[in-house]
């Protein structure tokens, strides 16, 4: 889909103040990552593990049941053809 400068620009000037900033840092943001190029697995296995410690709320986040949801009950909800763990 193309889409119009004009209708961004447009867009964007019928936001509230604060809400342009938050427009631009996000198209700033995409331009941003539309320039990297993305790391393929081989590369990511080659770089050094991250041995850093969670912290305690990752670690609360880690272990609790909230959100959590079956691969069966996955496979139900969305209508999901493959099996799942």
């Amino acid at each position: 889909m193309v889409v119009r400068k004009d209708d961004l620009y447009n867009l964007i000037e019928r936001l509230q103040e604060p809400d342009q900033k938050t427009a631009f840092d996000f198209l700033q943001y995409l331009v941003e990552r539309s320039n990297k190029k993305p790391l393929s697995w081989e590369e990511i296995d080659r770089l050094k593990p991250d041995d850093e410690p969670l912290s305690e709320e990752e670690l609360r986040q880690l272990n609790s049941d909230a959100g959590y949801v079956s691969g069966e009950a996955a496979k139900r909800e969305f209508g999901l053809q493959v099996d799942l763990p």
